[in-house]
């Protein structure tokens, strides 16, 4: 009996369109550009059949570090469908952190932008990378030129549903990054599901503003509408709020992350009007603040969607798309998404109780099968009974909603007692005049930790440290009130928006010594 291909890409490409001169992805900035599912079909065609000519040993690793575009996208699904291994990599990494990658996945192929090929190159070609290609996101490149040659037509390659697809390396705040290994079945089990619970509809036109190194662009978004055979809406460059919003009328559905809502929220433009068309937005990769869910619904109308997921397991939860299921409560990221299990446990092992805090572990047919080439760190990372242990901290309530306090590591031990700093950040950006917060330990000589927040004000807001301080005071225990306050107009973020706590506690480690 023959048995189903279950290769990611095969998928996608049976959600197609029986039209297939439709257009799949219009670019949404630049020069206008438009691409119909027959040019993802050849397109992914060729570039595979290019990979198949070189004659790669099973399971080869394909490093891809280019700025966004739709032929990056084909390269993704290229490698998909010849059954090989995809590595995407952040643009902002630099010459180190690369050397590492590559001396961690040892792929066989590594693209890069034409204006970095010099020194990647080298660097690849010293770690013994058999092949390096150029991609430009205006269509040139070694890449496509040598694609051009094949032939457009390629049968996907056989793959079983635990065969490794992907690789993500973690943002490695504490320590080196791991290389979190997604199989066909992880991501095609997720995405099914994400099509069901978010209620993708046959009309449904995606806006695409994301990045597509990371789980977010690249699997939720893309894979999303791939797999309803919607058109996308593609923004390459940087994030313009004005261009987003003036494209709200030929969508329904948005996915971005809370600092894309903020900067649209900063727009006279939006409103119920600019958003009467669309169905559905979501955020996700970052924590989003009350204060912004409650000003989306009052100036749009709309409620937006917020979600839990990871490098390591996709999508873990979900505020509800439809009402019968419950109401989308801001502050939280909803229940878990069906086949998936989510629990959290205390320090000791035990079952937290209804709004007891403790760790936060999954299991489900989109968690990760481990860590590239680091058993020891994935035996860790899994209780003995099966359960991935995410590092996140929550609670659940008595409905099932998660809420996410922070992550274990950003626990903060001050004189023996716990601090939780998303406690803390909530009672500050609750504050008139505070925007945003960020509270992180640095060591103290007396109590191990210190605690110290840093507070972004508002425009034209004028805050002073030691009344905030004092407005604490009066809310949290003692031993919680932030030791130092600072104003910042800033707070240091990641490309996905998330706030990187690591440099901040670098920048304040000496306060206390």
């Amino acid at each position: 009996m023959k048995t189903k291909n279950a290769n990611l890409f095969a998928a996608l490409r049976a959600a197609f369109p029986a039209d297939l001169d439709a257009v799949a992805i219009e670019c949404a900035d630049g020069e206008g550009l438009s691409y119909s599912w027959r040019d993802l079909e050849r397109g992914t065609a060729m570039l595979a059949n290019l990979l198949g000519s070189l004659e790669l040993p099973p399971g080869s690793r394909v490093a891809v570090q280019t700025e966004k575009s739709v032929e990056a996208l084909m390269l993704y699904l290229a490698v998909l469908r010849a059954g090989y291994v995809y590595l995407p990599l952040n643009t902002a990494y630099q010459a180190a952190e690369l050397e590492y990658f590559i001396a961690n996945a040892e792929p066989a192929v590594v693209v890069c932008t034409g204006k970095q090929f010099g020194w990647v190159s080298k660097l690849a070609f010293q770690a013994g990378v058999s092949y390096v290609f150029s991609l430009n996101e205006d269509r040139t490149g070694t890449l496509l030129d040598r694609a051009s040659q094949m032939s457009d037509k390629h049968e996907p390659a056989a793959k079983r549903a635990n065969e490794l697809a992907a690789i993500l390396y973690t943002s490695g705040t504490t320590g080196r990054s791991k290389g979190a290994m997604l199989s066909h079945g992880n991501m095609l089990s997720n995405a099914l599901t994400l099509k069901d619970y978010w209620g993708w509809q046959a009309d449904d036109v995606l806006i695409h503003a994301l990045p597509i190194f990371h789980v977010h662009g690249l699997f939720v978004a893309s894979h999303g509408a791939l797999l309803n055979g919607s058109k996308m809406l593609w923004f390459n460059g940087k994030f313009e709020p004005k261009a987003v919003i003036a494209r709200f009328a030929e969508a329904t559905v948005f996915m971005g992350v809370p600092t894309l809502y903020v900067r649209m929220l900063a727009e006279a433009a939006l409103d119920r009007e600019a958003c009467r068309h669309m169905r559905l937005f979501i955020s996700g990769s970052a924590p989003l603040l009350l204060e912004t869910f409650r000003d989306w619904q009052t100036r749009t109308g709309h409620t937006i969607l917020e979600r839990y997921g990871m490098s390591e397991t996709i999508m873990l939860t979900s505020n509800p798309y439809f009402p019968d299921e419950g109401e989308r409560v801001g502050g939280t990221v909803g229940q878990a998404l069906p086949g998936v299990g989510v629990r959290v446990h205390s320090d000791a092992g035990e079952l937290c109780a209804v709004d007891e805090i403790g760790n936060i572990e999954v299991k489900g047919p989109n968690v990760f099968a481990g860590y590239w080439r680091m058993p020891e760190k994935t035996k860790e990372e899994f209780t003995a009974d099966g359960w991935f242990k995410t590092g996140d901290v929550g609670k659940q309530d008595s409905r099932g909603y998660l809420h996410i306090v922070g992550r274990s590591k950003d626990l903060i031990i001050s004189g023996g007692y716990n601090v939780y700093p998303a406690e803390i950040e909530g009672y500050l950006n609750d504050m008139p005049g505070v925007a945003e917060s960020a509270v992180v330990g640095v060591p103290h000589p007396d109590f191990g930790e210190g605690v110290i927040a840093v507070v972004v004000p508002k425009p034209g807001a004028q805050l002073e440290p030691a009344a905030l301080i004092g407005e604490l005071k009066r809310m949290i225990a003692n031993f919680k009130v932030p030791k130092q306050l600072y104003l910042v107009n800033e707070l240091p973020r990641n490309t996905m928006g998330k706030v990187q706590k690591n440099l901040l506690r670098e920048q304040h480690k000496g306060l206390f010594a």
